[in-house]
């Protein structure tokens, strides 16, 4: 009899009906809602730099050097000459950080004509260095004793002491070859024949081995 009525009245019928429809209805969203899968953001490795590596001056180094000078002669005639010089060098540097200290020995051949002094044979010289460490390159300046050989000619001038004082650079090729510019002025004031100097202002480029 309870059945008949129910269905028998439509009001009623929807009365029950829909608060089940609604709950199903919230029911189901919030169920599956449950199991949607969970999104893992994938962790992102930042990629290091790399850091240029600095070069390390310290230990000996020879080389071999080609250069230019003008060579300024006072108290003989024709005193004035231009000529091309070769040598060798051969330095040891220690590497501060920043700094580079360092010293050496060069020797350049000449053929430079003295005029009635005779022909300049060479130019030694000994001497301290100090310079900045930009990484691939080295700035410094130099200074030392110097000593000049001259033979022949009408006056005998002989040998002189002097000094020398200069800037130059060098820098790294490969691992251990570097290339070097160099520009020297160097004064000798100490010859036999009265008088006589020598000023020499002299660029030099070498190719050197770094042990």
């Amino acid at each position: 009899m309870k059945h008949e009525e129910i269905g028998a009245d439509p009001m009623k019928l929807a009365r029950i009906a829909l608060p089940a429809l609604l709950a199903g209805t919230v029911a189901v969203p919030a169920f599956a809602g449950s199991i949607a899968p969970t999104v893992v953001e994938p962790v992102v490795t930042p990629v290091p730099v790399p850091v240029a590596a600095g070069r390390d001056w310290t230990g000996f180094s020879g080389g071999v050097q080609l250069g230019y000078g003008a060579f300024d002669t006072d108290g003989t005639p024709d005193d004035y000459e231009e000529a091309m010089t070769y040598g060798l060098k051969t330095y040891y540097d220690y590497d501060f950080g920043n700094w580079v200290m360092g010293g050496g020995l060069q020797y350049d051949w000449s053929d430079a004509d003295l005029g009635a002094a005779g022909d300049l044979d060479g130019i030694m010289r000994a001497g301290l260095r100090a310079g900045y460490d930009m990484g691939n390159t080295m700035v410094y300046g130099t200074g030392g004793y110097a000593k000049a050989f001259t033979s022949g000619g009408d006056i005998d001038g002989g040998d002189s002491n002097g000094y020398f004082a200069g800037i130059g650079t060098e820098t790294f090729l490969t691992d251990n070859w570097t290339v070097g510019t160099e520009i020297t002025y160097n004064e000798f004031t100490d010859f036999d024949a009265d008088d006589m100097e020598l000023k020499n202002t002299q660029f030099n480029v070498s190719l050197n081995y770094r042990f």
